[in-house]
C-alpha cells in the first residue's frame, strides 16, 4: 500500500514537473514578443517625421532653449536611441507610457477611463454573438442540408462579407433616424449622469448603485454598436459552430445513444461538450478581436472607447497615445493567447510536450 503511494506521488510530480516546465517555456515566450514588440513600436515611432518638443511644448515654448533642454532631458531625448530604448523599458516597467500630446494627461490615465467603454461594449457583442451562433449552429447540424441549414449558411456568409461600417450607418438610419426606437451614439442619454464608478462599465455600475433607469438606457444604448459588432462574428462562429457539431454527429457513440433512446435534448448536450472545445478557443480569439478591433464601431456611433481614442491619436499624431494603444492591443493579444495556450494543454496533456 506504501509503494503504491509513493509511486502515485511520483507519477503526479512527474506530471507537475512537466506541466511547470511548459509553463516556463512559454512565460519566457510571452515575454520575449512583448519585449519584441516594444521593440518594434519604439523603432517606428521615432522613425515618424514628427518633432516631440513642438508637438508637447508647443510653438512658443519650443523657442526656449531651457524648456526644450528640460523636456529633452526629462524624457531622454538628448541620448542616444538604446539608452532611450532603455529608459522607456524601464518607465513601461513602471506603468508610465508618457503624456497625451492631445489630453495633456497620463497615457494611463487615458486608457483606463477609455477601456472600461471597449470592454463593456465588446463582452456584450461577444455574448451575443456566442449564443446566438451556437443556437443557430447547432440546429442547422442538427437538420443538415434542410432548408433551415441551406438558410443559415446563407445568412452567416452575408454576415461574413457585409462591411460592419455599411451596417453601421444602415442600422443608425433605420432604428434610430426613421424608427426611433434607440439612441444612435454615446453610451448614456445627455440629461442622465454616469453612475458611481466602481468598475466604469455603466450597466454593472448602474446596477451596484441601484439606479434600475440609468441601468436600463445603459442597455438601449449598447443595443446597436454591440448588434454591429457581433454580426461579423456571428457569421464565423456560426460555421464554425456547425462544422464541429456535424463531426461529432458522425461518431459512434451518438448513433449508439440514439438506438438506446435516450431523450434528443440529452444527446444534443453530448454533442455541445464535445465539439465545443474548438469552439471556445475560436471564442477566445474573438475576444481578443473585438477589444482590439472596434474603431470604426466607436467612431460611427460616438462610443468613448479605445478604438476612438486610437483614431484621435493617429489623427493628432499624438505619438505617446499610439504607443500606448499599440502596447494596449499586444498585452491583450498575447495574454489571450497564453491563456488559451495553457487551456489547451489542460484539455489535451500531449501538448505540453511541445
Amino acid at each position: 500500500m506504501l509503494l503504491a503511494g509513493r509511486q502515485l506521488l511520483r507519477r503526479l510530480w512527474a506530471r507537475w514537473h512537466r506541466f511547470g516546465a511548459f509553463l516556463l517555456r512559454r512565460v519566457a515566450a510571452t515575454v520575449g514578443l512583448v519585449i519584441g514588440v516594444t521593440l518594434v513600436t519604439f523603432i517606428l515611432t521615432n522613425l515618424v517625421p514628427a518633432d516631440p518638443v513642438l508637438a508637447n511644448l508647443g510653438p512658443q515654448e519650443a523657442s526656449n532653449p531651457v524648456a526644450v533642454h528640460a523636456f529633452e532631458a526629462r524624457y531622454g531625448l538628448d541620448k542616444p536611441l538604446p539608452v532611450q530604448y532603455g529608459l522607456f523599458l524601464l518607465r513601461l516597467a513602471h506603468g508610465d507610457l508618457g503624456i497625451s500630446e492631445q489630453s495633456q494627461r497620463p497615457v494611463t490615465t487615458d486608457l483606463a477611463e477609455y477601456v472600461p467603454a471597449t470592454v463593456e461594449l465588446a463582452v456584450t457583442s461577444l455574448v451575443l454573438a456566442v449564443i446566438v451562433s451556437i443556437v443557430l449552429g447547432t440546429w442547422a447540424a442538427i437538420r443538415s442540408n434542410s432548408r433551415l441549414d441551406r438558410l443559415v449558411r446563407g445568412l452567416s456568409l452575408v454576415a461574413v462579407s457585409v462591411p460592419n461600417f455599411w451596417v453601421a450607418l444602415l442600422v443608425i438610419y433605420l432604428f434610430f433616424y426613421k424608427l426611433q426606437w434607440l439612441p444612435g451614439s454615446g453610451r448614456l442619454d445627455p440629461s442622465l449622469t454616469a453612475p458611481p464608478h466602481v468598475t466604469g462599465l455603466f450597466t454593472v455600475d448602474a446596477l451596484l448603485a441601484g439606479q434600475w433607469g440609468t441601468f436600463l438606457d445603459a442597455v438601449m444604448h449598447l443595443i446597436l454598436p454591440a448588434s454591429v459588432l457581433a454580426l461579423h462574428n456571428i457569421g464565423v462562429l456560426t460555421r464554425f459552430t456547425r462544422a464541429a457539431v456535424q463531426e461529432v454527429l458522425g461518431e459512434p457513440y451518438i448513433n449508439v445513444a440514439r438506438a438506446k433512446g435516450l431523450p434528443e435534448l440529452t444527446i444534443v448536450r453530448h454533442i455541445l461538450r464535445a465539439a465545443l472545445a474548438p469552439v471556445l478557443t475560436l471564442i477566445s480569439l474573438m475576444l481578443a478581436d473585438v477589444l482590439t478591433g472596434t474603431v470604426l464601431v466607436e467612431n460611427i456611433f460616438g462610443w468613448p472607447g479605445i478604438g476612438r481614442y486610437a483614431f484621435q491619436a493617429a489623427t493628432t499624431l499624438d505619438l505617446p497615445a499610439i504607443s500606448g494603444v499599440v502596447i494596449f492591443v499586444v498585452l491583450v493579444y498575447v495574454l489571450i493567447n497564453f491563456v488559451v495556450d495553457v487551456l489547451y494543454t489542460v484539455i489535451d496533456p500531449r501538448l505540453r510536450t511541445t
